[in-house]
């Protein structure tokens, strides 16, 4: 093993051990995304359309959350991201920052893409709401569908090999279902692009504030189970293999 390589692994070993033992805090703020220095046309092609659509979201006010958000959240990372990790809606950091997963339950999914030997720069993370909701609140089925054609258009282009939906809200979005995460999550689902296009395996797990509030170390094995299968999915290396 090269010497880059052998530092990778120990750091998702740090990273793995800190999210299982409960060690949720991160110094400092969370990194911005690297730019894309010397990217290939097609990616740069990708980035375009991304920010296309994210100047669309800037000026949207179809559901009047525009009205009280103080930035749109629209979603960093890859644009040519094998994982893409789909939450619920922004909260007040990320509200405030107009980044997704800035907060607590974001330092926490940081830690756990860290235990899979990826960064933020390797994904691509973002919402089915792209405004905060007043209050944190659920996210109303008519937010959902006017905001849901921004993140079909993200996954689109992205075209990711695999989906994290993170929480219940984004799951059953996704995968037009009732059921509760804790029967969706553990197993892979499809994601449909369209009746054209072959679909890509979605898993559900739980959300990152979620196990903030539900601290256990059942739960955050269930999670990490779920990340495993995402892992062996994408031909990633699991620590100690």
């Amino acid at each position: 093993m090269s010497a880059e390589n052998l530092k990778r692994a120990l750091e998702q070993h740090v990273a793995l051990d800190a999210f299982l033992t409960g060690d949720f805090g991160l110094k400092g703020d969370l990194p911005m995304p690297a730019a894309f220095e010397q990217a290939e046309p097609e990616l740069v092609d990708k980035a375009g359309k991304l920010e296309e659509i994210a100047e669309q979201i800037r000026q949207c006010c179809k559901c009047g959350l525009n009205e009280t958000r103080k930035n749109a959240v629209i979603g960093e990372g890859n644009p040519d991201a094998e994982l893409v990790f789909v939450g619920e809606a922004p909260g007040a950091d990320e509200d405030e920052q107009g980044r997704p997963f800035v907060g607590r339950s974001g330092k926490l999914l940081t830690k756990i893409i860290a235990a899979m030997g990826l960064s933020r720069d390797d994904v691509f993370i973002c919402n089915i709401l792209k405004c905060r909701p007043p209050e944190n609140r659920d996210p109303k089925p008519d937010e959902i569908v006017d905001c849901m054609g921004y993140l079909q258009q993200q996954l689109d282009i992205i075209r990711p090999q695999v989906i994290v939906a993170l929480g219940a809200h984004a799951a059953r979005t996704l995968l037009s279902t009732n059921q509760g995460i804790g029967k969706l999550r553990g197993r892979f689902h499809e994601y449909t692009f369209s009746d054209e296009e072959p679909p890509v395996k979605l898993m559900p797990t739980y959300h990152p504030s979620y196990l903030l509030r539900n601290y256990s170390q059942d739960n955050r094995r269930r999670v990490w189970e779920d990340m495993q299968k995402v892992m062996q999915e994408l031909g990633l290396e699991l620590p100690g293999k």
